[in-house]
């Protein structure tokens, strides 16, 4: 099968289109042919090792010392259940699903083979592959994060970051709560999220939140760039600031993709899709990603 390879540290460049060997399913797991995947800034970071001098031993331990550990890259797509292993009963060859791969990685291949207790499920009905594969990482960390944040009807929310994966679907997650969304981003990305659902809009580079004389119940720093400092002036009293920088890794579990396959089936959530490149364009997806000015997902089309 074809599978993009990253051997070692550094640049776009490095990563590089192969033939390596198709995987066969153990009695547990599921062979799925991957029709879509994305490149996360996750992705990015752990290509270039782009870690924090305080980590920056521990991840390369665990990451790999001198390449990565795990040379496909990828944490989610969607795709089609090829074959299943003798003791599997969740799933059904032909079956279309949507899953991560976490520190597994291995999506940016034609093929991978999950456990079926796995972070994998059905995909949304009413979704294509290429929207289902954008789902999964922003959509469980944003979860994740406002589920940290103690989220409630009624409250307050700002997204920091609005337009990213994440930030998209926080906004979508916080309206779904019952909650009045502030989203703040740059000026060319104002008009998704009010399409989104936000109530409110902030350019970033024309006004300063944190001076507004607003307050919030839950800020949520969606990339990472703002410092529970800065925020404490705009919290509430007993307001909650939560963010992707620092906080542990988001939880992965199967029932949050379930949770968010009925959001996307009912209509109250959207993926959201920058730019498509096909599976020998993933060293210019990366390039992308790098800039910092996607909005919502990146996505490698497979087949």
């Amino acid at each position: 099968m074809k599978a993009v390879l990253c051997l070692k540290y550094g640049t776009p460049q490095v990563l590089s289109l192969q033939q390596v060997t198709k995987p066969t399913p153990k009695e547990n797991e599921i062979l799925i042919k991957i029709y879509a995947t994305t490149v996360t800034t996750g992705d990015v970071r752990v290509r270039g090792f782009k870690s924090p001098l305080l980590y920056w031993v521990p991840m390369r331990l665990f990451l790999g010392i001198r390449k990565p550990r795990k040379p496909i890259l990828g944490v989610e797509l969607a795709g089609v259940v090829e074959e299943i292993g003798q003791n599997v009963t969740r799933f059904q060859k032909g079956d279309k699903v949507y899953a991560m791969t976490g520190m597994s990685f291995g999506a940016h291949a034609e093929y991978t083979c999950l456990r079926e207790d796995g972070i994998v499920t059905h995909k949304p009905q009413n979704v294509t592959f290429e929207e289902a594969a954008a789902i999964p990482f922003g959509g469980t960390t944003a979860l994740h994060f406002l589920r940290k944040g103690k989220i409630q009807s009624g409250q307050k929310v700002l997204v920091y970051g609005a337009s990213g994966a994440v930030g998209s679907a926080a906004v979508q997650l916080a309206k779904f709560f019952d909650t009045e969304v502030t989203a703040v981003c740059g000026p060319t990305n104002l008009e998704l999220v009010k399409s989104l659902g936000a109530d409110h809009v902030v350019d970033y580079t024309n006004e300063d939140f944190t001076k507004s004389h607003k307050k919030y119940d839950i800020i949520f720093d969606a990339v990472g760039k703002i410092s529970t400092f800065k925020c404490q002036k705009a919290l509430k009293e007993n307001g909650k600031f939560v963010t992707v920088d620092g906080q542990g890794i988001a939880k992965e579990r199967t029932e949050d993709l379930e949770f968010l396959r009925k959001r996307i089936e009912s209509g109250q959530m959207k993926p959201v899709i920058d730019r498509y490149y096909m599976l020998d364009q993933v060293s210019e997806a990366h390039e992308y990603v790098e800039t910092g000015r996607k909005k919502g997902s990146v996505v490698i089309r497979v087949v």
